[in-house]
């Protein structure tokens, strides 16, 4: 492999660098242009104000990503948008990308709640992190007055909820990130994956540049014959996720139950692990199979080929062991070749939960199983992931690895928890000896409620945008 690449992270939106962990409070708009002269006076203004990857906020931050609508309304040619990704130009909705994603059923398009093909359309959108609740409330409010002038449309206001460090389910959260090589921290070979992975203009895991959408330029500005839009930028995958907490754990619950009807927490709890792939804690069960330890909460640094081949402490077919299989993939698991492998597949989450926090210190307890049946309400993840090759990274990862029946060798099991339910049923199978477990009839406990591709273009290629308007 060439050497490592020195990142211009003052040209990288401060997405890519962090997930602004110290910034509590965050909110999304999704915009529609109305007048885009207007829209581009605004851009040039606020390109100024946009947080690059040089910098840690402490107080704010802002991002910006646009959909293809949205760059073609700037001035965008249409031969130059010819050259962006094709899954980011197709969008999310067409009838080939909804059957790789599983969005049927009640995850269909038409009943989103925005980005759906019935809905309005977005041009942008502004990702608005701040210290607490009521400095996003100022900037918002700064935001609401620029946005008017410019006639830009509010279509959805997408707020965040603060939960520590986990999801509505129970579960810690966002632990296993890829370590992208640049960006100035360092860990094992295995999970630091090179920055073309995440940003273009920049080589990847095969050594090659991603292809990126180049300007043809006539007016001069770029100092040649035209100009790269695409370097510095990335593809925002955004995906509103309704989690369905009662029927998790009403799932578990009855799966669990003793011969004469009573529960059985520590099964329950024990069967809640075993779909996710970590205990409550983030301790893997791969590294911790009986029970919950939380010293092991922090636990990234780990592989399945060695320690649990055969899915007897986390299953094969596990949530967490779908997303990032580590070193079990063929054709030679346990070797720097299955690690390989992986790395052409990972996804930077920037992700945040929504919607009010249950009422009570633990879902999976016995007492708190009547709080969460009263308090089923919309809350889940808005899950954004950064990826520089939508294909082979986020749709492969959803196709390929979680709605797959048959992934890793199994009969009918696709992801327990964001897979879409075939007419046939949804079974998790839990591997063990000397007979293993099956589940069927797994309900669905998550739903798509919007979802677009947006792109995250680098500093300069907003500011180009913004001047494409002038002669």
């Amino acid at each position: 492999m060439p050497a490592m690449e020195q990142l211009e992270l003052e040209d990288i939106q401060g997405l890519v660098a962090r997930g602004y962990g110290d910034l509590n409070a965050a909110c999304y708009l999704h915009l529609e242009i109305a007048q885009p002269d207007a829209a581009r006076v605004w851009l040039r203004a606020v390109a100024e104000t946009i947080t690059t990857g040089r910098v840690k906020p402490s107080d704010r931050a802002l991002n910006i990503a646009l959909t293809p609508s949205g760059l073609g309304k700037l001035g965008v040619p249409a031969a130059s948008l010819t050259m962006f990704a094709h899954e980011f130009i197709a969008g999310m909705t067409t009838d080939h990308t909804r059957r790789i994603l599983g969005d049927v059923d009640d995850s269909a398009p038409e009943r989103w709640a925005w980005g759906g093909p019935q809905t309005r359309p977005i041009d942008l959108v502004l990702l608005v992190f701040a210290a607490d609740r009521a400095v996003l409330a100022t900037v918002r409010a700064e935001l609401s007055r620029q946005l008017a002038a410019a006639q830009l449309v509010e279509v959805a206001r997408l707020d965040t909820s603060d939960l520590d460090d986990r999801e509505h389910f129970g579960f810690r959260d966002g632990i296993s990130q890829p370590i992208v090589e640049g960006l100035g921290r360092t860990g094992p070979p295995g999970n630091t994956v090179r920055a073309g992975e995440f940003v273009l203009g920049y080589r990847n895991e095969y050594g090659q540049y991603t292809a990126g959408p180049v300007v043809r330029d006539t007016t001069g500005r770029s100092g040649g014959d035209g100009f790269d839009l695409g370097r510095n930028g990335t593809y925002l995958v955004f995906r509103q996720l309704r989690q369905h907490v009662a029927a998790f754990w009403r799932f578990v619950d009855d799966a669990t139950k003793n011969p004469d009807g009573s529960g059985d927490p520590a099964a329950r709890l024990k069967l809640a692990a075993k779909l996710v792939g970590r205990w409550p804690s983030g301790a893997p069960l791969a590294m911790a199979p009986d029970r919950d330890n939380p010293e092991l909460g922090d636990a990234s640094d780990f592989g399945y080929h060695k320690i649990d081949p055969h899915g007897f402490g986390c299953p094969i077919g596990a949530h967490i062991r779908r997303t990032n299989p580590r070193d079990s993939l063929d054709p030679s698991p346990g070797t720097d070749k299955s690690l390989a492998i992986n790395k052409r597949h990972r996804l930077l989450r920037r992700g945040r939960e929504y919607g009010p926090p249950l009422p009570m210190n633990d879902p999976a307890t016995a007492d708190s199983l009547g709080i969460v049946e009263e308090f089923e309400t919309d809350r889940g993840l808005h899950f954004i992931c950064l990826n520089a090759n939508i294909g082979r990274q986020f749709e492969f990862v959803s196709h390929t690895w979680l709605n797959n029946p048959n992934f890793a060798g199994l009969y009918d099991d696709a992801d327990p928890l964001v897979a879409g339910r075939s007419p046939f049923g949804c079974t998790f199978t839990v591997q063990a000896q000397p007979v293993r477990q099956r589940f069927s009839g797994l309900p669905q406990f998550v739903t798509v409620r919007g979802g677009a591709y947006f792109f995250l273009p680098g500093l300069r290629a907003i500011r180009y945008l913004a001047n494409l308007g002038d002669s």
